[in-house]
């Protein structure tokens, strides 16, 4: 069985990608931070379904407790599956803010900077030894790196660093044979920065080629499919997941 660990898998994306992971028969390990509650219900589906799936805390935005988190999950994943590795990493726990620039505070740009980029470096780092040789690592980005949104510089901005670390991560993990994609997603109905008003939804819609905004469904399944062995050799590659958003 595929062991895979998703950070921010408590709602949205995260909740989706993990329900979509164990539908197609893998393990799965998710991590919550401030939604305890949800996580337990994300388990709960995943059990009720016949899948098996864990549930542990994890800010991702704290870099001095990845070692202690590495201890514990090596401990999840003896005691669960019976085996001291996992084979997929998504790095997608992540939240919004809509500033414009000129109104964003260093301690804003800072929170975005830990949990969108300094976190899944560091987290990937300290989780490598556990990493299966021939396991894949997924980076959840976001399509404003390729479409300027006004209010999101600093989130755009530190997605774009990971899209092009993911580059980075698929050269140099090359020799393990563990692969790196990112996925990017559209505007997609979630929770993410206050979520969607009708407003703003029919803007969107009207932006996108098949005339709707995303479901996490949408980009959960698309990481499910892209995790399979079926995608084995797409490798250093930013998906994007949008429906045909400005093109």
């Amino acid at each position: 069985m595929k062991v895979i660990l998703i950070t921010g898998g408590s709602t949205g994306i995260g909740a989706s990608t993990a329900i979509e992971c164990a539908a197609k028969g893998m393990g799965v390990i998710l991590t919550w931070h401030r939604h305890p509650e949800a996580a337990d219900e994300v388990v709960r589906q995943i059990d009720a379904a016949g899948g098996k799936a864990v549930a542990m805390q994890l800010d991702v935005s704290r870099t001095q407790t990845f070692a202690a988190f590495r201890t514990q999950l090596a401990a999840v994943l003896e005691g669960f599956w019976q085996r001291r590795d996992f084979d997929v990493l998504i790095n997608n726990a992540g939240f919004g803010l809509f500033n414009p620039i000129e109104t964003v505070t260093e301690n804003e740009f800072d929170n975005l900077f830990n949990v969108h980029l300094k976190g899944p470096f560091f987290l990937t780092q300290t989780l490598l030894p556990l990493l299966t040789d021939g396991g894949h690592i997924v980076n959840v980005t976001s399509a404003t790196t390729r479409v300027t949104t006004s209010g999101v510089a600093p989130y755009a901005a530190f997605k774009g660093g990971l899209e092009v670390l993911t580059r980075y991560m698929a050269k140099e993990f090359g020799p393990r044979r563990i692969r790196a994609n990112s996925v990017s997603p559209g505007a997609i109905r979630t929770g993410l920065g206050g979520g969607l008003n009708d407003e703003l939804e029919t803007l969107l819609a009207s932006q996108t080629a098949l005339g709707r905004v995303g479901e996490p469904d949408d980009v959960g399944k698309a990481i499910a499919g892209l995790i399979s062995d079926d995608s084995r050799w797409i490798n250093a590659q930013s998906i994007e997941v949008a429906g045909g958003y400005h093109i």
